[in-house]
C-alpha cells in the first residue's frame, strides 16, 4: 500500500509502517505522528532517535528494555505515546513493528 508523506510517496505495510526506512526523515515521522495525534516535542524525537538507531544496530526491541535504556523510564514512554508506545513510537520512527508487539 502507497501513502503520501511530505509529498512523497511511501511504501508501507498494511498497517502503516515504513517498508523501506530509507524513506523516512523528519517531516514524514512529523505526518505520521500527526496521523496518531501525537503533537512531537524534543522527548518524543530522543525516544524516536534512540529507536533509530537500535534498529539500525539490527537490537530487538521490548518495552521493557527501552524502560532500562536511561533514554525514558516506562512510565514517561506511555505518556509520550499513550496509545501503544511501541507500536506507535516504532511508526513514527519508520521502523518495522517489533515483534514483541501484538
Amino acid at each position: 500500500m502507497e501513502k503520501t508523506y511530505a509529498n512523497v510517496i511511501i511504501d508501507c505495510n498494511d498497517e502503516g509502517y515504513l517498508k523501506n526506512f530509507q524513506q523516512w526523515n523528519q517531516e514524514v515521522g512529523l505526518e505520521i505522528a500527526n496521523e496518531e495525534g501525537i503533537a512531537m516535542t524534543g522527548r518524543h524525537w530522543e525516544v524516536i532517535e534512540y529507536l533509530q538507531d537500535q534498529y539500525r544496530k539490527e537490537v530487538p526491541l521490548s518495552i521493557r528494555k527501552i524502560g532500562k535504556s536511561g533514554v525514558v523510564s516506562i512510565k514517561e514512554f506511555y505518556q509520550l505515546f499513550p496509545k501503544g508506545p511501541l507500536k506507535i513510537s516504532s511508526k513514527i520512527a519508520g521502523i518495522p513493528k517489533p515483534v514483541s508487539c501484538i
